[in-house]
């Protein structure tokens, strides 16, 4: 991976596990990303449109529609994993199921082919990612410490989808340029979310009331952190992409511990120093 898709997806590691922080801690995670993703989205249209060619904009239409479904759903089933599990332990089983297929898929579409290197690293991040999980819960009763716990189901569609989008999305920007990709995307996705929200009317109102400035955070970081995914799509490959971005999982794992109070510190810092071992090894793969 070349050194300037290293730099675009750590930095949408932190902002990724920055803006999820703020959503497990919403009182309704749907209405509070909804809500995020909506007003980030009002502020990026206006000017990724003056980079939209409507041959690239046909080109890439079908991926941008399929896009704009993936990330709906991955929205919903991510904050319905939220609503029913700990951050540090629903986090990673999402994002570590995409490290898991994305290679697969991506070697099936693509024909991107891992090296060594690269195979040892993804294997680090996911045995890190059973350990984290392996760690028993602090409020759990002696008999359920050692289960995958509640928002196990969602977190695994999460990932799916994951899976689905990036795969997706790596075409998806041969075709269109990144920015008016996302901004499009959103669109689409806030608008097919609508529905749904529009049935929370007083949870969202109540959201704007108590949550207005971590909902700004979080626009601020939501869909321009997978923005700069989408740049590194260009960059590298996408099996390497997926895996590095998920030092992320480090990040989860230190604020669900130290400001969530979701776990003990040290066994949890342990595995994701695996997370971040299987990190560096995809980092220098080629």
């Amino acid at each position: 991976m070349s050194g300037a898709a290293l730099a675009l997806v750590l930095t949408a590691a932190v902002s990724h596990a920055f803006w999820n922080a703020l959503t497990k801690r919403a009182r309704d995670p749907l209405v509070f990303v909804w809500s995020s993703v909506s007003l980030a989205t009002v502020l990026m249209t206006g000017p990724a449109l003056f980079l939209l060619r409507a041959d690239e904009l046909r080109a890439g239409a079908p991926f941008l529609l399929a896009s704009i479904a993936l990330h709906a759903f991955y929205f919903y089933a991510l904050s319905s994993s939220y609503g029913a599990g700990d951050f540090s332990r629903v986090y990673p089983i999402a994002r570590g199921l995409g490290v898991a297929l994305v290679p697969i898929v991506a070697y099936a579409l693509f024909g991107e082919r891992l090296s060594p290197l690269g195979v040892l690293g993804i294997a680090l991040v996911l045995t890190g990612i059973v350990a984290i999980n392996l760690i028993p819960r602090v409020a759990a009763s002696p008999a359920a410490r050692w289960r995958l716990g509640p928002g196990t189901g969602w977190a695994l569609l999460t990932g799916l989808t994951i899976t689905g989008y990036s795969v997706n999305d790596k075409a998806g920007v041969a075709h269109l340029h990144p920015m008016p990709y996302i901004a499009l995307m959103g669109v689409g996705t806030i608008v097919t979310l609508t529905p749904t929200v529009a049935r929370r009317r007083e949870a969202l109102k109540r959201e704007w009331s108590v949550n207005w400035r971590a909902i700004v955070l979080a626009s601020a970081t939501n869909l321009t952190s997978y923005l700069l995914v989408l740049f590194a799509f260009r960059l590298s490959k996408a099996g390497y992409v997926v895996a590095a971005r998920e030092l992320s999982i480090l990040f989860s794992a230190l604020i669900g511990s130290l400001w969530l109070g979701e776990g003990r510190f040290g066994p949890l810092l342990g595995a994701a120093v695996v997370v971040l071992a299987g990190v560096v090894c995809v980092a220098f793969a080629r």
